[in-house]
């Protein structure tokens, strides 16, 4: 049976949707886990829990470096890593603010960066960890107006391949999950016929749900998946 007893993971974008569902498929595989997100009020709820919760915007270096820093204290290290949280600020190209690019990019990748190199260290340290990136299904099919998003998204796997091949040799996989329709708050505001229409892109008929996803981040981050690094699982019932 699949196990993360005892990981000590750091989860962001842990609020609410896909992020909410990695959280509580850690806890429910015996997972120590902090929670991290920009709504107070979930997290006050998480934190009603018993999990630990801390706010973070992500797009600020020394606010990431902070959370770091409060899960090592709190925990006593970092086993697994998951960056999950990101936004969209989408547009056509020609009409794209250079402000939504920068602000894409940043907290989609440049994040992810920040976190890994404030992690790494002390991973490398004992041997052993697990990096985890949400990519999605347009890194590699891409979607009209929404360059910025699909070029953070994108950067993410590719940045999982070159960090997998340095850290690799110390016991510590890095790989990225890309998830297809999912169902949340966006698709069910989506008209009945638009909805039917994206179904037939995808093999399975249906969107995914946020326990699909988290089933997959699970699995990469348990031991089950010690010799898998460098890949991205994609979860889109068949769209690509």
């Amino acid at each position: 049976m699949l196990s993360l007893a005892g990981k000590r993971s750091l989860i962001t974008g842990a609020t609410s949707g896909i992020g909410a569902q990695i959280l509580n498929k850690f806890q429910l595989l015996g997972a120590k886990c902090v929670a991290s997100g920009t709504n107070e009020a979930k997290l006050a709820e998480i934190e009603e829990l018993g999990i630990l919760a801390k706010k973070c915007n992500i797009g600020n270096a020394s606010e990431i470096e902070e959370l770091v820093k409060f899960t090592e204290e709190s925990l006593g290290g970092i086993d697994v890593l998951v960056c999950n949280a990101g936004i969209t600020k989408d547009n056509l190209l020609m009409t794209m603010k250079e402000s939504e690019w920068d602000d894409v990019i940043n907290v989609n990748l440049k994040s992810a960066f920040i976190f890994s190199k404030a992690v790494i260290r002390k991973m490398i340290k004992q041997r052993s960890g697990s990096i985890i990136f949400i990519s999605s299904v347009v890194a590699f099919t891409g979607n009209k107006g929404q360059a910025n998003y699909v070029a953070s998204k994108a950067g993410l796997t590719g940045m999982a391949k070159s960090l997998s091949n340095e850290v690799g040799s110390r016991g510590i996989t890095v790989n990225c999950v890309a998830p297809g329709f999912i169902q949340t708050p966006m698709t069910h505001s989506l008209p009945e016929a638009h909805a039917e229409k994206m179904k037939e892109q995808i093999a399975l008929g249906r969107f995914g749900s946020p326990e699909d996803v988290a089933n997959a981040v699970a699995f990469l981050a348990s031991d089950e998946a010690s010799y898998i690094t460098g890949a991205t699982l994609h979860v889109n019932g068949g769209m690509f």
